[in-house]
């Protein structure tokens, strides 16, 4: 082959292959252009979010989104909200025309419904170039009974399982978290923990079998007055089981027995679970049990029998009745750890319920126990019932967590909030407020209305509640502009 052949050849090959490179460039451009139209036309992502769930959802349920787009998978692990917050989102893969959908925890029988756990119909969307969903759920058909439509407990309130396993007694129990107001948005700070028995009756009046606590509302009330917040976990009682988990000893005609084992469950699973999951403060000083009747039984013996857990025990109308081996067992022993018992009652709930509180209380002091330190009330209107329990329960709150924490400014918020006085509380025509000085005075009501306020700018104040309509009211008391406490006040007109 010639010279010029090979030229000829040469250039041929050089022309085809800048030939194909152009022609491979036009197909980018081409490709790229026709995906611009495209997604222009209505192919685009949809980003959804679930802003609100129903109170009885619990904090270990995972929430699935299954429709069109997936062939309606009810637990597609590609199709799982993440949890952000109190919130879920999603974002869905590109796709064109309408979908249908529902959420599910998980399976069809956990599907969304309305408030009241019925049937609702498909969701639908339209794709469409940045769409944002914005939804919430209302109920779930499998909990037609909890949460939704008629529910009271209020947002910080969730349920941590339906069926927190109990090893030490091989049962389930349904478990409640309430999370201060300050939980979610304070990261960096931590909270002491409240364990109350009975949860069934803490946070809603549609779970609870004779009434309810309100202790959410009594709460983040407080808070919002500058109460600095605290973590309430509460345990349904077991039913059947109840008067057997709720004491150590055995009564003949009532059953008990399982108390140990109960308490067992509180101290070496279900705390650590909390403390480990939650921003909690663990140490004695910041831990605190509480119960109602035999509630309140399991609640003493907690802090008595293991005082280096349970720093503080809220005792209110205790069946001390039950078992005598209480009181022998109290007589024993020695109480190394400093404890806080706030103990209520009323005086005709039965002939023996106040004899028998103050017994306990002297049985107590009479070993000469520094440590221990009791506030013990007795109330003639008290009553054997929720709603005298709900009464009570901000002012026990208040001091037993009194100085809780581990801030230099809440050991000085401490030491003001226990040097002013307010007396007499339960008032009828007038109560006295005395403190270093009083800059401001805010009353609200339990609702959270104000009733009164004044600057005063003295150290005694004698605050006129003649017209007050009895009940319970939160009286906000400013020192300064870094010090502010709330004190509960009772007003009982005779």
């Amino acid at each position: 082959m010639n010279k010029a052949n090979l030229c000829m050849r040469y250039k041929n090959r050089k022309a085809l292959f800048k030939f194909v490179y152009m022609r491979i460039n036009q197909a980018k451009i081409l490709l790229v252009v026709l995906w611009a139209l495209f997604t222009k036309s209505g192919f685009a992502q949809v980003n959804i979010t679930i802003t609100s769930v129903p109170n009885n959802t619990t904090l270990s349920d995972t929430l699935y989104i299954a429709g069109s787009f997936n062939n309606w998978q009810a637990a597609n692990s590609l199709y799982m909200l993440r949890k952000v917050g109190n919130i879920y989102q999603i974002t869905l893969p590109a796709g064109t025309g309408t979908a249908s959908f529902k959420f599910t925890r998980g399976t069809w029988a956990t599907v969304e419904g309305n408030s009241a756990g019925g049937f609702i119909p498909n969701r639908t969307f339209t794709y469409s170039p940045n769409l944002n969903l914005n939804l919430s759920i209302a109920g779930w058909e499998d909990k037609p009974s909890s949460g939704g439509s008629g529910s009271t407990a209020i947002a910080n309130v969730k349920i941590i399982s339906d069926t927190f396993y109990m090893p030490q007694l091989q049962r389930k129990r349904r478990v409640w978290i309430y999370l201060p107001n300050s939980y979610e948005t304070n990261t960096a700070n931590r909270y002491p923990v409240l364990y109350l028995q009975d949860g069934q009756n803490l946070f809603d009046q549609k779970t609870s079998f004779s009434g309810e606590w309100s202790v959410d509302e009594t709460l983040s009330n407080l808070q919002k007055l500058g109460d600095p917040g605290c973590i309430v976990v509460g345990i349904d009682n077991g039913g059947s089981k109840r008067i057997d988990e709720y004491s150590p000893y055995v009564n003949p005609s009532y059953g008990g027995g399982e108390g140990e084992r109960y308490l067992d469950f509180l101290t070496q699973t279900l705390k650590p679970f909390i403390d480990s999951s939650y921003r909690t403060l663990p140490d004695a000083n910041n831990t605190g049990i509480g119960g109602s009747s035999m509630g309140a039984n399991i609640a003493l013996y907690a802090s008595v029998f293991k005082p280096n857990i349970f720093g503080k025990a809220m005792v209110f109308s205790p069946a001390f009745w039950f078992s005598d081996s209480l009181f022998k067992d109290v007589s024993k022993q020695k109480i190394e750890s400093r404890i806080k018992v706030y103990m209520v009652a009323g005086t005709n709930e039965s002939s023996t319920m106040v004899p028998y509180m103050l017994s306990m209380d002297s049985a107590l002091k009479a070993k000469g126990i520094v440590s221990y330190e009791s506030k013990v009330l007795q109330h003639t209107d008290g009553a054997h019932s929720e709603w005298y329990w709900k009464r009570e329960f901000g002012a026990a709150y208040q001091w037993l967590f009194e100085g809780a924490g581990t801030s230099v400014e809440n050991a000085q918020k401490s030491r003001m909030e226990r040097a002013t006085k307010m007396d007499p509380n339960p008032a009828d025509d007038f109560t006295e407020i005395r403190c270093f000085h009083l800059k401001s005075l805010l009353v609200l009501d339990a609702k959270g209305n104000k009733v009164f306020e004044t600057n005063p700018g003295v150290s005694l104040y004698k605050l006129d509640v003649s017209n007050f309509p009895n009940g319970m009211y939160y009286v906000q008391v400013e020192v300064s502009s870094q010090i502010k406490f709330v004190k509960t006040l009772l007003v009982q007109h005779k």
